[in-house]
């Protein structure tokens, strides 16, 4: 059997492997047209950071060794060409017509089994400029390598980075830890806008502008400028010219499918390959994996495009699966999607808010801070978790989180759960482990579930900070009933108008004084405390109090 696989990086090698396990007399081929093969491209930007001391650490081995084209022949009896581009395939034949890049050779190379695992290219956008040096687009992992020696021998201060997705985070954290200058500029309203919602959204933005990066939302680039060396010199955005060192481009990524489409593979609505739950592409004779191959969300069965390297390692192992003749398939995603910046930890998995109200879906929503260990514990941080549910019967359709703790932990928890069909009731009920080292007795995410299941019931309505904000817009009068301690108010004071201040141990004394002619938005650090005064408002007639959803620590 031959089974011939036209790249190199993640999907690519995983499929080899896995079938040299499962047919040990194979002949297997990897065509990579780059110089790196199995290359952790994810770690680059950790790299820059310092965090990766060692480049060579990328494309090695837990164990130290250099996963080359070496390695996969001696160690494997896997061949790699490296340096070798698929140009166009012949499916008629059975043949990939091949190019040597540094001869311009073409020859044929012949399969009874093809795979296409080419991956994503980067989206270029329409800007004068991006032709200069110091202009970087961090796909590829000699990007990693030109722009750390960029930025070394022309002693950089400051770089410009377009775009604040997920490498733009990552790149901006990794740059500024350099103690080089950033400025971060999004064409959107908020950071990270094909991930988070605009309320989780905004608690982001704000960790990065506490921590000096320059972002400037609703910020379209223009133009890059040479400088006199005939670099880079500055940036055109929104009318202002932005002086800087260098550009990292940073506006996401598309499947590169031009192979497959070539040759009358069908394509999918994202652009990706349209392949089976076996990885199958319209010829039976060939499959595709990885950030080139189409994948479809678990939740609606849609087609979605999220291009992760854990997708593209599991996709390859199901390819090499089924050429072996197992009957193994690919499940849909949910899309579970993660990163760190500034050390906040931030991801997202199922629907968010919008993409469900966009799908149908009569959604209910709300967002709770806590603790991922308790208080009293030295190492415990804060997490933000915002839940979204169907409203009627409660099924959970999605969870984002953000926060200098653990909330990675609980965003894997509740991707399983919507993964695995779980409604909010069933959340509340897991069974996590707990000591205070690893969590609270009530977990965050127990907590969250339990929060949004009291209000899908009716128990204590809640409001996100966007929903107060809208409130003001419609110039409705509100009073913020502030309840927390003394000296709480006092180290963090609310800057609105309307406030009354009543600590919570002296609400059922004092809650005469609270107007009743106006709606009363109730505050606290984290929501809990008001929660419970909301409760004991409506007792008394206060049909309009509502509590502000994660406390103080979502108002900014």
């Amino acid at each position: 059997m031959k089974v011939l696989i036209i790249g190199g990086m993640a999907a690519g090698p995983k499929t080899a492997a896995r079938l040299r396990r499962l047919v040990p007399d194979a002949e297997i081929t990897i065509v990579e047209q780059g110089e790196f093969i199995s290359f952790g491209s994810c770690g680059m930007p950790f790299y820059l950071g310092n965090l990766v001391p060692q480049f060579d650490s990328l494309s090695a081995t837990a164990y130290g060794v250099s996963r080359d084209a070496d390695f996969f022949r001696n160690r494997k009896d896997i061949e790699v060409l490296t340096g070798n581009r698929a140009v166009s395939l012949d499916r008629v034949n059975k043949k990939v017509r091949v190019q040597k890049l540094n001869s311009q050779e073409l020859y044929e190379l012949d399969y009874d089994y093809l795979v296409l695992t080419t991956g994503a290219e980067v989206v270029r956008p329409n800007l004068k400029g991006l032709e200069l040096p110091g202009v970087f687009m961090m796909h590829q992992p000699d990007d990693a390598l030109c722009l750390q020696e960029y930025i070394k021998t022309n002693e950089a201060k400051h770089v410009t980075i377009i775009g604040a997705g997920v490498i733009g985070m990552e790149m901006a954290d990794a740059l500024a830890s350099r103690r080089i200058k950033v400025t971060v500029c999004e064409a959107q309203q908020q950071v990270l806008p094909k991930l988070l919602d605009p309320d989780v959204a905004r608690l982001v933005a704000g960790h990065l502008r506490s921590q000096k990066v320059d972002l400037r939302l609703n910020c379209q680039v223009e133009a890059v400028n040479a400088g006199a060396n005939g670099h880079v010199g500055s940036v055109i955005a929104n009318g202002e010219e932005i002086a800087t060192d260098a550009v990292v481009v940073a506006v996401g990524v598309r499947p590169r499918a031009e192979l497959a489409r070539g040759a009358g593979l069908e394509i999918g609505a994202t652009g990706a390959i349209k392949v089976d739950k076996h990885m199958r592409t319209s010829d039976p004779f060939i499959f595709a994996a990885g950030d080139c191959a189409a994948r479809y969300n678990a939740i609606n069965g849609q087609e979605v495009y999220i291009p992760l390297a854990s997708t593209a390692n599991k996709q390859g192992r199901v390819a090499a699966d089924n050429i072996a003749g197992l009957d193994t398939e690919f499940t849909a995603v949910i899309g579970t999607t993660v990163l760190q910046a500034f050390e906040m930890n931030i991801g997202k998995t199922g629907l968010s808010e919008i993409e469900a109200e966009n799908r149908g879906y009569n959604v209910i929503s709300g967002i709770v801070a806590g603790n991922d260990a308790p208080h009293y514990y030295p190492l415990h941080g804060p997490v933000t978790i915002k839940l979204i549910a169907e409203k009627n019967s409660g099924k959970l359709l999605g969870a984002q989180v953000c926060g200098l703790g653990d909330g990675i932990k609980r965003l894997d928890v509740l991707g399983t759960a919507i993964k695995l069909g779980a409604y909010l009731k069933d959340v509340a009920n897991l069974d996590l482990g707990y000591a205070p080292p690893f969590a609270e007795a009530i977990d965050v995410a127990v907590h969250a579930a339990n929060m949004l299941e009291n209000k899908r019931r009716g128990f204590a309505p809640g409001l996100s900070f966007l929903a107060i904000e809208q409130m003001r817009n419609e110039k409705i009068d509100i009073c913020f009933l502030d309840i927390r301690e003394a000296g709480e108010v006092k180290a963090r004071p609310l800057e609105e108008v309307n406030v009354l201040a009543i600590p919570a141990g002296e609400l059922r004394e004092r809650y005469k004084e609270i107007p009743d002619d106006r709606p009363v938005v109730v505050i606290c650090s984290a929501g809990i405390r008001s929660y419970d005064a909301v409760c004991f408002l409506q007792s008394v007639g206060f049909k309009e109090a509502a509590y502000l959803e994660g406390g103080i620590s979502t108002w900014l």
